[in-house]
């Protein structure tokens, strides 16, 4: 008997209380897929007897170990690491990995169930998961993070592999970490082959590869910009973050004229009314990548002021990307934007924007674009990484950058055809789920029930 979108809906609702009590960031990432498809699925009853939403929603796997490592003085400690292989109807699994004290088996959930879409949208071959740990690395000695990376890698070696699942950096997996977790995959299994991304770009890496997440979210605005008649020169913008998404993001800004007045980190962010140019941005690079520094030393040097403990979104501007965290940005925050004028909203980071902040942002006709579209640079570039080793050549950057254009591009129409509406208006959250979503569906539907 066919289901209708409502009864869909409370069956998966019911399913998560079941299978996943608790889990409240998963919880939110589902809520906001099956709300834009419910009614896609209603309609098709060959999803509904295949129980496509009901095999979506569970991961194919979730790998949990003990990570046991010694530090400096030879104190033993001990994290909990995690692999969740989510779907691979389209591909190897495929998803960073996270080292973080935030990281829970919720959070990865969700992480690898945006994964599965923002994949799809790229057009490229590849599945969804995610993994990380509890470790932090921040404060840690090389020696100690090459120690714990040697002790995780040893669990993770046996689940992951070229054509398997191939994952990459994320909050505090960056080159060093994945450096150290490639050679002991690598003496684990005397292979060298293309089973993590982000490699540097002398042995097995991408060019373009870092800079890629940043570049791509700020391709992706100037499309939403260009259908309006607009572009990005003189416009202000507001970035939360420093990290590398955001980082890249500022410096793409930069180099198409807008002006970057505001950006943070987890201590507070910094307000820099003239905005950074080429050069200040040079100096916050360096900050954070060389010197592992915090941004209100840049508000020291340049004499901006510094805003400890708080969020930059009461910062008037006309472009708002949140590139640091999930739910970093509340509906609080969205009504401070939107009276502030805010034109653009565009996540670099996953699921930055609460529920209830999206939906302040949506009542308002904002142009606001979910991280699985606006981000999905980062990703895609790591799919062109897997080819080049695949291939065994090397790309140069002009060429790397030419495709990530046009991924970003395939994500953006098809953003466009899923998610328009009346009078032209787009939805993009609802045209990035159900864009994603149809192309997992169908692909699962021709493999049978597995």
């Amino acid at each position: 008997m066919p289901r209708s979108a409502s009864e869909l809906t409370a069956a998966i609702h019911d399913r998560l209380d079941r299978f996943s009590p608790g889990q409240t960031e998963f919880h939110q990432a589902v809520h906001e897929v099956v709300a834009s498809v419910a009614d896609l699925v209603a309609d098709r009853a060959d999803w509904q007897d295949a129980r496509i939403l009901e095999r979506l929603t569970e991961p194919d796997r979730v790998i949990s170990f003990r990570v046991a490592w010694h530090d400096d003085e030879g104190a033993v400690h001990v994290d909990r690491g995690w692999r969740v292989q989510f779907n691979q109807a389209l591909g190897p699994y495929k998803g960073g990995l996270r080292f973080h004290p935030t990281v829970n088996e919720s959070v990865l959930k969700f992480l690898g169930f945006e994964q599965i879409f923002k994949n799809a949208l790229t057009g490229l071959p590849m599945g969804g998961g995610k993994g990380g740990s509890t470790f932090d690395p921040r404060g840690r000695s090389d020696a100690e993070v090459l120690r714990f990376c040697q002790a995780f890698m040893t669990e993770l070696a046996r689940h992951i592999g070229p054509d398997t699942d191939v994952p990459a950096g994320d909050i505090g997996v960056g080159g060093r970490e994945i450096g150290y977790l490639f050679g002991q995959y690598k003496r684990i299994r005397a292979m060298h082959h293309g089973v993590l991304t982000g490699k540097g770009v002398g042995w097995g890496g991408s060019e373009v590869r870092t800079e890629a997440t940043g570049y791509g979210l700020v391709y992706f605005v100037e499309q939403m910009l260009e259908r309006q008649k607009a572009d990005l020169d003189g416009l202000a913008c507001v970035v939360s973050g420093s990290g590398n998404v955001a980082r890249y993001a500022m410096r793409k800004l930069i180099d198409r004229g807008a002006r970057v007045v505001a950006f943070s980190d987890s201590s507070g962010f910094v307000h820099d009314p003239d905005g950074l140019d080429a050069d200040r941005w040079e100096w916050l690079r360096a900050l954070k990548e060389d010197r592992r520094g915090r941004v209100h030393e840049y508000a020291d040097h340049f004499g901006c002021d510094y805003h400890e403990g708080k969020r930059p979104w009461g910062v008037a501007c006309d472009i708002a990307l949140p590139c640091a965290t999930q739910n970093e940005l509340d509906a609080d925050d969205a009504r401070a934007l939107l009276d502030n004028g805010v034109r653009v909203i565009a996540e670099g980071a996953n699921m930055p924007t609460t529920a209830d902040a999206v939906h302040v942002l949506q009542d308002a006709k904002l142009l606001y674009a979910p991280g699985k579209a606006s981000n999905a640079g980062g990703v895609g570039v790591s799919g062109l990484e897997m080819s080049q080793n695949a291939q065994r050549i090397p790309w140069d950057a002009g060429a790397v950058d030419d495709e990530l254009q046009q991924i970003m591009g395939t994500v953006y129409e098809t953003c466009l055809e899923h998610g328009e509406g009346a009078g032209g208006a787009v939805d993009f959250v609802r045209g990035a789920n159900r864009g994603g979503f149809v192309r997992v569906a169908r692909a699962m539907l021709a493999q049978g029930v597995s």
